[in-house]
């Protein structure tokens, strides 16, 4: 038992020590962003392509609640943009 606590006490004590080495960023024009933005960004952009295509061919009428669908959606290319992009 005594083991345990000395295993917790470093783990707790390493935590600290264990961040990110840099702040991903992107340049636009000199300026640097963070590249979280940027994916903001692009995932709208693309979460809106496909809303026009939905709309278009008829298909958004068979979606669940769109005020559900359309947030998650983009959450998730904004997520995948950043693993793909900066991970």
């Amino acid at each position: 038992m005594r083991k345990l606590g000395k295993t917790w006490l470093l783990c707790l004590a390493v935590i600290p020590c264990v961040s990110c080495s840099r702040a991903p960023s992107v340049e636009v024009i000199g300026s640097f962003f963070p590249a979280w933005m940027f994916c903001i960004i692009a995932s709208l952009i693309i979460t809106g392509l496909i809303r026009l295509e939905l709309a278009r061919r008829g298909l958004e009428t068979k979606l669940g609640p769109l005020v559900i669908f359309y947030p998650s959606v983009a959450v998730a290319i904004s997520c995948l943009l950043w693993f793909i992009l900066f991970a």
